[in-house]
């Protein structure tokens, strides 16, 4: 399930494509017109900095703006920085997870397929397909 910080990440990059005059948009702004909460918005920004979606700056003007151009963001790359991985399974999700029923799990191909169509779904929409 994607929690209120993947959707709310993506209505936030939204917002910050939709209100793009060249200059940094204040949190306050964006919250308004989401009807989010500042402060929660406030975390979910600070982590989308870290992760490079988004640029900010506290100063007098502050506020947000895209790192890139809307195009270059696909769904699936924030949603995985702001929900971790995407895979339904923790065989899949974590690199080295050792599963001593690997090689004989029934079910394996089957969260493989269903991997494969999440992946391919986030990441083949991009952030101008919601504008």
């Amino acid at each position: 399930m994607i929690s209120t910080r993947g959707r709310y990440a993506i209505r936030v990059m939204i917002d910050l494509a939709e209100n793009d005059e060249g200059s940094y948009i204040p949190l306050k702004d964006i919250a308004a017109r989401q009807e989010l909460s500042k402060k929660y918005l406030e975390i979910i920004c600070k982590d989308m900095v870290a992760g490079g979606l988004i640029t900010g700056t506290s100063c007098k003007h502050g506020g947000y703006r895209l790192s890139r151009r809307p195009e270059a963001y696909t769904i699936g790359e924030i949603l995985e920085l702001m929900e971790g991985t995407l895979s339904a399974v923790a065989c899949l999700a974590e690199k080295d997870y050792d599963c001593p029923r690997r090689a004989e799990c029934k079910t394996l191909p089957m969260w493989e397929e269903y991997d494969e169509l999440v992946r391919d779904f986030f990441y083949g929409k991009r952030l101008t397909d919601l504008l």
